[in-house]
């Protein structure tokens, strides 16, 4: 048995559920993008300066959000929407007489919701990630002129073993870095044995040369002044490079990268991680869409509820979105491991169709 129906039908299927599903994102990104800069225009234009250009960059890097986060949704539609008229014209009463079994008829659609996935993930990387971050830096900035960057990063903490650093303020990069403000946090047993402060510490191309330095001894409450310390063996300065990363800024391998460097520094990523997973989870969501829809395109002809069918297609559609941002909003509380906070839900979704699927029409 061939997996796909003939190649009429199947371009007639995916066309059918392309053209749909796109026609219903357009309609979407215009009606959220007015509502948008219905709360964000004032904002803008009363900033002294800003005038209608400056709306249409806002428009420009917003806009690309709203696509990203209503993708999916607008696949779920134009699946219902294609499957209802489908079934109202009882094409999928013909197709099931010519023998095709309900996954031949939903191949089409799966291929192209995978070609949809593929699309949404380059575009969220290329276009998506560069504009989330600039829209934020204008947004702190609160839609005024932008700071250029600046090469001072501030309270930077790095654990190396059982010890943290603490440097008040980092400049530079490379074998370049400056520490400012140093405090170090010597730990054994559970607590602070040592606690070791300094006004300045350079990087000498193996360790860190601490100046001004002070050693308070808690055990024995003694501070003694050696003047001059190394200390951090091992630790390369590229470790105080990583104050914040925003995960929904970065590309997928950039972020990557980020996470790597983070772990190296001792630090947490359990929410970056599940961040990271969802780039992958999000864009392949739109091939659980045509499964979850199905529910609208069979059993029309015993039942006669197209409606009630349609409502339970986006019933399931909405649960699934909901249980993603649950699982997601557990995993950055660390609830969830990365991996299950990410793909739970596309699991879980997709078992929970397929079984509706064969258990009512195959």
């Amino acid at each position: 048995m061939h997996f796909f129906p003939s190649r009429n039908i199947t371009m007639y299927m995916a066309k059918l559920f392309i053209v749909r599903s796109f026609a219903v994102l357009m309609m979407l990104v215009l009606v959220l993008m007015t509502l948008d800069l219905l709360g964000e225009s004032g904002k803008i234009l009363a900033v002294p300066g800003n005038d209608q250009g400056d709306v249409l960059h806002y428009v420009s890097m917003r806009a690309p959000q709203i696509i990203a986060r209503f993708l999916p949704f607008s696949v779920l539609l134009g699946t219902l929407i294609a499957f209802a008229g489908l079934s109202q014209n009882s094409e999928v009463v013909a197709m099931k007489a010519a023998g095709l079994s309900a996954h031949q008829i939903l191949a089409p659609m799966f291929v192209a919701s995978l070609g949809v996935a593929l699309i949404s993930f380059t575009f969220n990387d290329t276009v998506v990630a560069p504009n989330t971050a600039r829209l934020k830096v204008w947004q702190a900035a609160e839609y005024g002129a932008v700071a250029p960057d600046s090469d001072v990063r501030n309270n930077v903490w790095v654990r190396e073993g059982n010890d943290l650093i603490n440097a008040g303020n980092v400049l530079g990069s490379g074998d370049g870095t400056v520490l400012e403000n140093v405090r170090i946090y010597l730990r054994a047993n559970g607590g602070v044995r040592q606690v070791v402060t300094g006004t300045r510490a350079r990087y000498n191309g193996a360790a860190w040369q601490l100046e001004d330095a002070k050693s308070f001894d808690v055990a024995t409450t003694t501070e003694t002044k050696p003047g001059s310390l190394i200390i951090g063996r091992g630790i390369t300065p590229d470790r105080f490079n990583y104050v914040k990363v925003d995960g929904d800024s970065l590309a997928f391998l950039p972020l990557m990268r980020a996470i790597d460097d983070l772990k190296a520094a001792g630090r947490r990523t359990d929410n970056l991680e599940g961040i990271l997973w969802h780039k992958l989870s999000g864009p392949l969501s739109t091939l659980l869409m045509p499964l979850l829809g199905a529910v609208a395109a069979f059993g029309l002809a015993r039942s006669g509820a197209l409606f009630l069918r349609a409502v339970i297609g986006m019933a399931l559609g909405f649960t699934y979105f909901v249980a993603d941002n649950f699982a997601l909003a557990m995993g950055n509380l660390g609830a969830y491991p990365p991996w299950i906070a990410a793909w739970g839900p596309f699991l879980l979704f997709f078992l929970i169709g397929e079984t509706v699927l064969v258990r009512t029409e195959e």
